[in-house]
């Protein structure tokens, strides 16, 4: 392995258009009405919004294997890393948990998983193979996992209903929530949830396949070379997804099917390559500068990810919560009041509701960008 720098301006920055894109998904002004792009797809199928989460997970194996992975092959305490590794992703479970509390910490019917939550036991099982394997091992572990959770879902029955039933709240992992977490699961759903114990499996491979990135980077070959290695992988998963969707499980994120798994490792493997390529591996200086002035935003955002990815899910939380009244004795909710003079605009309401959206991602790049100037890193 080289001794290249672990932090990486396309990495913060890739993490940083995920976190917009993230922020502009899930605040939009009415989700009655939405851009087809800007909503998940409603069960087999995929959109833009599906990128999103795997994509974080993606980046977050690059940066496992550019600081974890590098540490332990030059001879770090490995048992140490990992309890560092165990800490970080309990404090990171805690904050998801305390999001689901918020507001009414009810401990009888809060939500156990959720997005937070399974970052945090994504770290955790990659730790040790990130830490223990080599490559091959690790690439080894993804077919492994892939193939565990394929028989799982499509070979054990779920009582009264059969095997491989691909229906929501009927598959396996739904049957199994239901067993150990009923009474905390999604609150739109209560019979599945889209972040249950066993899609984590499938979710942990893209948490993989972004080590694999990691170390591709690591290597000692040419940085041009290493950009073209990951357009081909990205190539070749998006062909493997894409074969699997036909001929084993169909896409689908709420399973997380090694379909989308696949799939969606491909985009992120184009997406990140092209932006190595831009902002870090380009030969020309200049053309290095020019993405590097126009990708700032995004590296402001992605310097205080899991910071503005917390408090973003609050503030959308209180403006729910917090209730006005109204001159007609009526109670709105203060993010239904500030939506107001933006929905009276004449406007087709899906773009009122996106215009809501993209304000409120300003807001929180505002706050992005003080925490930047104030040199404030909320690092865990």
């Amino acid at each position: 392995m080289t001794d290249a720098p672990v932090r990486l301006t396309s990495l913060d920055a890739f993490r940083g258009f995920t976190i917009a894109a993230m922020v502009l998904v899930n605040n939009p002004g009415d989700w009655g009405h939405l851009y087809p792009q800007l909503a998940h797809a409603k069960w087999h199928g995929w959109t833009f919004t599906d990128t999103i989460f795997p994509f974080f997970l993606f980046i977050g194996g690059v940066a496992m294997a550019l600081s974890l992975g590098r540490l332990a092959a030059n001879g770090a305490d490995k048992p140490r890393l990992l309890r560092k590794l165990a800490v970080r992703a309990a404090i990171i479970f805690l904050i998801g948990f305390t999001l689901n509390l918020i507001p009414r910490f009810d401990l009888d019917t809060v939500r156990i998983p959720g997005v937070l939550q399974r970052i945090a036991l994504c770290t955790l099982l990659a730790a040790p193979l990130v830490v223990y394997l080599r490559w091959r091992g690790q690439a080894v572990a993804i077919v492994l996992l892939l193939g565990v959770y394929s028989a799982l879902q499509l070979l054990v029955p779920v009582p009264g209903i059969g095997a491989g039933v691909l229906e929501p709240g009927r598959d396996v992992g739904a049957y199994i929530d239901r067993m150990l977490l009923d009474g905390h699961l999604w609150v739109q759903a209560r019979t599945w949830d889209p972040e249950g114990l066993l899609s984590t499996l499938p979710a942990l491979c893209s948490q993989l396949c972004g080590v694999l990135a990691g170390r591709l980077l690591l290597s000692a070959l040419p940085r041009i070379e290493q950009v073209v290695w990951l357009l081909l992988a990205g190539l070749a998963c998006l062909a493997l997804g894409s074969t699997l969707d036909a001929l084993l499980m169909p896409i689908n994120k709420s399973l997380w099917t090694p379909s989308y798994c696949l799939l969606m490792s491909g985009w992120a493997l184009l997406a990140f390559g092209a932006a190595y390529w831009l902002l870090d591996a380009n030969p020309h200086a200049a053309l290095r500068a020019r993405a590097a002035a126009w990708s700032k935003p995004f590296l402001i955002y992605g310097m205080n990810a899991l910071f503005i990815f917390a408090f973003s899910g609050f503030v959308a939380k209180m403006l729910g919560f917090i209730k006005l009244d109204q001159l007609d004795g009526s109670r709105r909710s203060l993010g239904r009041s500030l939506y107001a003079p933006i929905e009276a605009l004449p406007l087709d309401p899906v773009n009122t509701s996106l215009l809501y959206a993209i304000a409120f991602n300003a807001c929180m790049f505002a706050i992005a960008w003080c925490m930047w100037r104030k040199r404030w890193f909320v690092k865990v």
